[in-house]
């Protein structure tokens, strides 16, 4: 059973390590702000669970598992804060193409982009 968990551990930080790898060359390589921040946390978000997950995998004390699921939250809790921050800021700062967005639903909104009264 240990050796199931070893190499099970084993395949898991391969693939985390080689989903961070394509998150690092879609970052380099994407033309526009919008395919940068999905490079930079989807692919991204998987590849750092995986990595626990075989690291949780390799460990298996109750103390290093139970770290590795806080940082495992913290990551999901995160990651999808910081994709609308970049979302936001390329927005307001006008780099990105609008013509690639289905609906633009800050259009009606002034440059800070926040609630200017009650909803």
């Amino acid at each position: 059973m240990t050796a199931v968990a070893d190499w099970l551990g084993a395949a898991c930080l391969v693939a985390g390590g080689l989903l961070g790898l394509a998150a690092a060359i879609g970052v380099l390589r994407f033309p526009d702000a919008l395919s940068r921040m999905h490079a930079a946390t989807k692919p991204q978000v998987l590849g750092v669970l995986l990595l626990l997950l075989g690291i949780a995998l390799r460990l298996r004390s109750m103390a290093d598992v139970g770290m590795i699921v806080l940082v495992a939250v913290f990551q999901l809790a995160t990651a999808p804060v910081a994709a609308q921050m970049i979302g936001r800021a390329a927005y307001r700062s006008g780099r990105l193409d609008r013509d690639l967005l289905d609906a633009d639903d800050l259009a009606g909104r002034g440059s800070g982009g926040g609630s200017t009264g009650p909803a």
